[in-house]
């Protein structure tokens, strides 16, 4: 039994619904026990021209996919649900990102596990945080908890959100 945490986001359309729909066609294509964290209302980070995302983290649990399979699949629902991937970090349906997946990591071509950014990013940590507080960053050491407090207090872990 493996643990995965996957980011959602939407800022286009009907947001909760393309996460609802996004997570409803996750599971269909990988079986496995899930939780959802609550959902945020965000400003968007790195391009601002954009409307303000609904954000949240759905924990899969299962006999999983390995993580690069599990990258595919996400890719996949997020095209079923209409991503298109004209301007980088641009307004989007839905966006799926593999934050973690068990304790591993991942430093591929394709592929980085943890997720570069989260440690940084308050809406992966918040919807995280309310999902598992405790859950240890496989290279940094610190609780989820723990990075979203040092966030918070603008501190080493990301005061540039």
């Amino acid at each position: 039994m493996t643990t995965a945490y996957v980011g959602i986001g939407s800022n286009l359309g009907d947001r909760a619904r393309s996460l609802f729909d996004g997570v409803r066609l996750l599971l269909a294509a990988v079986p496995s026990r899930a939780r959802l964290s609550p959902l945020y209302e965000t400003d968007p980070v790195d391009y601002l021209d954009q409307p303000r995302f609904l954000n949240g983290v759905v924990e899969l649990t299962g006999a999983l996919p390995d993580p690069v399979a599990l990258l595919d699949v996400c890719l996949s629902v997020e095209a079923a649900l209409g991503r298109e991937r004209s301007v980088a970090k641009g307004p989007r349906t839905l966006d799926l990102d593999l934050l973690l997946w068990g304790d591993i990591v991942v430093d591929g071509a394709r592929l980085t596990v943890p997720h570069p950014r989260m440690h940084d990013r308050r809406f992966v940590l918040e919807p995280l945080a309310d999902l598992a507080p405790g859950l240890r960053h496989p290279l940094l050491g610190l609780s989820v908890a723990d990075l979203l407090a040092r966030l918070r207090s603008g501190g080493p872990s990301g005061a540039g959100e």
